[in-house]
């Protein structure tokens, strides 16, 4: 059963980070993926977020599914438009027409995934970018907090806005102070960067992951404007599973005041993802 947190999330609130996978029958898995999920369903899904609160989504299509994006697309047609958008992940050879169908079904930005592959190769990046700014989409980097401090300059001048993953890839235990951190900032400087402030990932001690915290609070401070929250349900490969009541918990308790709260879980995934309304 799900434990509620205390207090629930705001009206509106957009988990901003989460996976779908199968049913397998219908949505196969790629053969050059790395791992293997158990299923994680939609229904599963609105089972753990509608106590928590969240009633807008954006399903990010994982590296299991390769470039076949079916299972994200199903699912936001599922969860409802109104309230669901999606992150695909594409490579060259998709055409103008199949980007204009991905956006008519709401995706509204691209993955490149540096950590788990197969996927977008890196260096399609500038031109995939170029080939996207007309839609008003972004582009995703999930990356370890070295290879995200080498690539900062290449994503401040992209034509698109940047979302980073997972607080970075910056291990909590290297500090704020770090050199990664620091180019972390830097890259939210520009303001053409958003970070998603889904935390555990980040963690340098594991259980409950609470060390994550002042990397939390400096982005939350640093970039209000462009921060989200994301549960990364169901938190493939993370042993023990997280209870995602207990990770809105955390954010809740790190980021206090609740205009900050309201801005990074209702009216920045509004204006970045495309939603009409922040008031219910």
């Amino acid at each position: 059963m799900i434990t509620p947190p205390h207090p629930k999330a705001p009206p509106l609130s957009c988990d901003c980070h989460f996976h779908i996978f199968g049913p397998y029958d219908r949505f196969p898995l790629d053969p050059g993926r790395r791992y293997d999920p158990p299923p994680a369903s939609v229904e599963d899904y609105l089972a753990m977020a509608e106590p928590l609160g969240l009633q807008r989504m954006v399903v990010v299509q994982a590296s299991v599914y390769g470039t076949d994006n079916r299972v994200t697309l199903d699912a936001v047609e599922r969860f409802g438009r109104d309230r669901a958008r999606a992150v695909a992940v594409i490579d060259d050879r998709v055409d103008d027409v199949a980007l204009r169908r991905l956006d008519a079904g709401g995706v509204r930005g691209i993955r490149l995934n540096l950590v788990s592959g197969n996927g977008t190769p890196e260096h399609q990046l500038d031109a995939l970018a170029r080939r996207i700014a007309s839609l008003g989409w972004h582009i995703q980097i999930y990356a370890d907090g070295d290879r995200l401090e080498q690539l900062a300059p290449c994503l401040a001048r992209l034509p698109v806005p940047v979302m980073i993953d997972h607080l970075g890839g910056v291990r909590a235990g290297h500090g704020i102070q770090h050199a990664q951190f620091q180019a972390l900032l830097r890259l939210m400087d520009t303001g053409r960067a958003w970070i998603k402030l889904s935390s555990y990932r980040a963690s340098s001690t594991g259980h409950p992951w609470d060390d994550s915290a002042a990397n939390v609070r400096a982005l939350a401070a640093a970039a209000p404007e462009h921060c989200v929250w994301g549960t990364d349900w169901p938190h493939p490969g993370m042993d023990p599973i997280p209870g995602t009541g207990n990770l809105l918990d955390q954010f809740l308790a790190w980021v206090p005041d609740p205009a900050a709260r309201h801005r990074i879980l209702v009216e920045n995934p509004a204006r970045l993802y495309g939603f009409t309304t922040t008031d219910q």
